[in-house]
């Protein structure tokens, strides 16, 4: 089968699997839908009924599901590409945690309250942490290997919530506010996170985009890259500043949702092969995807309740971050 066939073939059968999803996602919960009530409120513009309204109610959760999941997906498979780390990932490096250490800070100290003071702490602890976790990752013999990298977004991680935990246990305000973030959860979305988020994540999109054939010059090594006349370390810089703000913006809203960034990419790759330029967009309908199939789990799973779709990710990602770590054997991408 040619790579284009593939291609189509893996992207029909993804957008028909979104669809489903969305439907999925508007009709279940701790009160279901029936059919006819999805379409009435969808189609025909009613909200009469209980069911109706419930279905009005759940349209943000869904639009926001879909773009933190194709979000998290580019953030993954561009932290992935600029290190050639097969376990590069915002929850691996750390990069979600140190954006949620700013959010609570800015909560306990600095009173914030709007979206928009959200995301600008979150960028910021991200884009810190990021460099801190590279910085210690590129010691020693052998500069940032993926166990190296691994091994440091991970003891970053831990610290850094320890210091959330720190700021929060004495602050029963702060928690009540940042409880949805310990686990990651797309549940308090509204359409003002949504508008405040979405120029962000066009633009950390729009750069990946444009990114894939110079990332793909630099699978190839530095070396070859620069000979190919890429500036390695300028297309570094840019890629990362893409990731970040794509992480960050989801973080400051839903919270520390891991490992989305780190399947999408490592099974876009398996199936369609290492090209950016397929990679990129592939990993934003599989991000989608992925975490908005997680949040309908959750509620299914947790009925009456719900459990949070970042522990449903989580329980999916490990086994799968495990085999990749296995199977690199500390080797790049």
């Amino acid at each position: 089968m040619r790579q284009s066939e593939k291609v189509f073939i893996t992207l029909i059968i993804s957008l028909i699997c979104i669809l489903l999803c969305i439907a999925g996602s508007l009709a279940l919960g701790s009160r279901s839908v029936s059919p006819g009530e999805l379409i009435d409120a969808l189609f025909l513009g009613k909200a009469g009924t209980f069911g109706q309204i419930v279905v009005r109610e759940r349209i943000p959760r869904t639009v926001f599901s879909l773009i933190a999941g194709a979000a998290l997906g580019i953030s993954g498979a561009l932290m992935q590409a600029i290190t050639r780390n097969p376990i590069a990932d915002p929850s691996v490096l750390g990069v979600n945690t140190g954006a949620s250490l700013f959010v609570v800070m800015g909560i306990a100290f600095l009173n914030i309250q709007t979206a928009g003071q959200y995301i600008v702490l979150a960028l910021l602890g991200a884009a810190i942490t990021a460099v801190f976790v590279y910085g210690i990752g590129s010691l020693g013999a052998g500069g940032a290997t993926p166990i190296k990298l691994a091994l440091a977004g991970s003891a970053t991680s831990a610290a850094l919530s320890s210091f959330v935990s720190a700021i929060m246990l004495p602050r029963s305000n702060v928690m009540d506010n940042f409880r949805f973030w310990q686990v990651g959860s797309v549940s308090g979305a509204n359409w003002t996170n949504i508008r405040a988020v979405l120029p962000l994540l066009i633009i950390g999109f729009l750069i990946s985009i444009l990114l894939a054939p110079v990332l793909n010059a630099m699978a190839l090594g530095d070396e070859m890259a620069s000979v190919l006349g890429v500036h390695t370390g300028i297309a570094r810089a840019i890629g990362a500043l893409a990731g970040v703000v794509l992480c960050g913006a989801i973080t400051a809203v839903a919270g520390p949702i891991g490992f989305v960034g780190l399947m999408v990419p490592h099974v876009m790759r398996l199936l369609l092969g290492p090209d950016q330029r397929i990679i990129m967009p592939m990993s934003a309908v599989g991000g989608a995807l992925i975490l908005t199939a997680a949040d309908i789990a959750g509620r299914i799973l947790g009925n009456p309740g719900e459990l949070e779709s970042g522990v449903v990710t989580a329980f999916l990602g490990a086994p799968v971050l495990i085999i990749i770590a296995v199977k690199s054997k500390g080797s790049s991408l």
